[in-house]
């Protein structure tokens, strides 16, 4: 039988106290892990007194979320993971967030809100160096870190002001005059604020205009939906330089994710002699040296007749750039002359074929699904430990080549020995994975060259967002708009900027954009706030 445990009963004032005296003894990143024990203590204290929280609660709270990984898909097929380094590998290749990976409470640290306006309160009646007012011996000094709270008030998306400016008439002449505008009012009914909100809401968040309208009537500020798009659309001509900018330095990528989605448009004019129906958004993500750049375009062209177009502003004298997609022949773009490109494929595409198939073909799909996640493994290692693209490439050529080797003979063996057939659900899986092969591994040759195509398809949720609640674009200049918005938005989500303060900033220094356009792409505008200390 255990001992009894030893009760003290601690407020959280003399706890942070302790905390305070022991950081002085520790160092700075054990006594972070120490306070953040003690916040996960005190935000557990007030759950558990909180009559609503229930043991199932506290267990989802506590225990990291899972997320379908190839244990559980070959669990559902009825047979264990061979290898337990495998059973850590989320699907897809998708690597697992820090929330999934690691324990915690939920809770958002005051740092997090970096939208929040700061306010420093001094204390009312110390300042540091004054003498202690309960024991009067000792002096008070400021501490490194202050007391945080954090409130959060409700807003409605657009407000209005409405100014009174008082007016005075002479009697005898009868002339009248006027009381001058606030300073910082503007001659504008809409400022560049309600342009960026209604840009963010409708293209950013999927709110169509009239949900929007609706929300805005009920909270006594009327906002037609007809208005909104006037709005958007004056802003959209104003910022127009910055898209332009992007799609230059998109064609200067080192590599080019692309794919689309189906979109509705209304009333949409082809061109003569297109026999063609469809109606697609396509996504492109460019990267380079770090830098994330995200393109749309809606119309009847295909991702790889965009791409073409986007690529028609490439520098002749640059190398090849890798192209990631999938193995539908409409992704690949026809190169303008003098440009090079290498084809990379989607290593998700190809899992996701058995991952399908599983439950019918337990054992083989096993030994395929394993060895991809072994593969995604010393990917999400190389991430890990920031090596440098060669380094990363001879690092996958070390670890990932033999697993994947043996793979490509296993696949072949498959059909050289009479072991699966062809046209069965299997064989159409290793049929893939068999012609697109060069593509699949082409990680293992080049630098650059990532494994999967996910990048494009998290970008494209955007367009599937819109197109769930909005349902279609009215007109093809509609439909442009909207993907200025959503490339200048993704784009500064992307490179950690503020998508609201960008848009708002760019319609405000619009001759500065109009001149120097390149000064104005997101992560230029994230640096200068970050200069500033905003």
């Amino acid at each position: 039988m255990k001992p009894a445990m030893e009760r003290i009963d601690l407020g959280t004032e003399e706890l942070n106290q302790l905390l305070e005296r022991a950081r002085e003894l520790l160092p700075e990143e054990d006594y972070q892990k120490l306070k953040a024990a003690v916040d996960t203590l005190e935000y557990l204290t007030e759950l558990v007194a909180d009559k609503d929280t229930t043991i199932r609660h506290l267990r989802q709270l506590l225990l990291p979320a899972s997320t379908e990984k190839t244990r559980d898909v070959l669990a559902k097929a009825g047979v264990a993971a061979s290898n337990p380094a495998t059973q850590s590998k989320p699907e897809d290749g998708q690597e697992e967030s820090k929330d999934e990976a690691q324990p915690g409470h939920g809770r958002n640290g005051a740092d997090a809100f970096t939208g929040a306006e700061k306010v420093d309160v001094p204390h009312q009646d110390l300042k540091h160096g004054d003498r202690c007012p309960e024991c009067g011996k000792g002096n008070v000094y400021g501490q490194k870190e202050p007391k945080v709270l954090v409130r959060i008030v409700g807003q409605a998306p657009l407000a209005a002001t409405v100014y009174s400016l008082e007016r005075l008439r002479c009697g005898a002449c009868g002339q009248v005059f006027t009381a001058e505008e606030p300073a910082g009012v503007g001659s504008e009914k809409y400022d560049e604020t309600a342009a960026a909100m209604i840009a963010q809401l409708k293209y950013g968040s999927g709110m169509p205009f009239y949900r929007l309208e609706q929300l805005e009537q009920h909270l006594g500020i009327p906002l037609p939906a007809a208005t909104q798009w006037e709005i958007v659309e004056e802003a959209a001509e104003v910022i127009k330089p910055a898209r332009d900018e992007l799609l230059r330095q998109a064609a200067q990528c080192e590599v080019l994710h692309n794919d689309d989605t189906g979109m509705r448009v209304l009333r949409l004019a082809r061109e003569a002699g297109d026999q063609r129906t469809g109606v697609f958004t396509s996504g492109i993500v460019a990267t380079m040296q770090g830098r994330q750049i995200a393109l749309y375009f809606t119309g009847a062209k295909h991702t790889g007749e965009n791409l073409a177009e986007v690529l028609k502003r490439r520098a002749a004298e640059l190398p090849p750039l890798i192209q990631m997609s999938d193995a539908l022949s409409r992704n690949v773009p026809k190169l303008p002359a003098g440009v090079e490109m290498l084809l990379a494929r989607c290593l998700a595409h190809g899992r996701r074929q058995f991952v399908e198939v599983a439950q019918n073909f337990p054992d083989q799909c096993r030994y395929v699904l394993e060895t991809l996640g072994e593969v995604y493994g010393y990917d999400a290692e190389a991430r890990e430990r920031g090596l440098s693209p060669e380094e990363r490439l001879r690092f996958h050529q070390e670890y990932s080549q033999p697993p994947m080797e043996a793979l490509h003979a296993w696949l072949e063996a498959q059909f050289a020995e009479r072991k699966a057939e062809p046209n069965s659900g299997l064989g159409k899986a290793i049929t893939y994975l068999l012609r697109h092969w060069k593509g699949l591994t082409l990680f293992l040759r080049e630098a650059r060259a990532p494994l999967d195509n996910n990048l494009v398809e998290r970008a494209l949720k955007r367009a599937v967002l819109h197109r769930k609640n909005a349902l279609f674009y009215r007109t093809l200049n509609g439909a442009q708009v909207g993907d200025l918005f959503m490339s200048l938005i993704h784009t500064a989500e992307l490179c950690g900027a503020n998508s609201f303060h960008y848009l708002t900033e760019l319609q405000r220094h619009a001759p500065e954009l109009a001149a120097n356009p390149a000064a104005w792409m997101p992560w230029n505008y994230r640096e200068m706030l970050q200069s500033t200390g905003v």
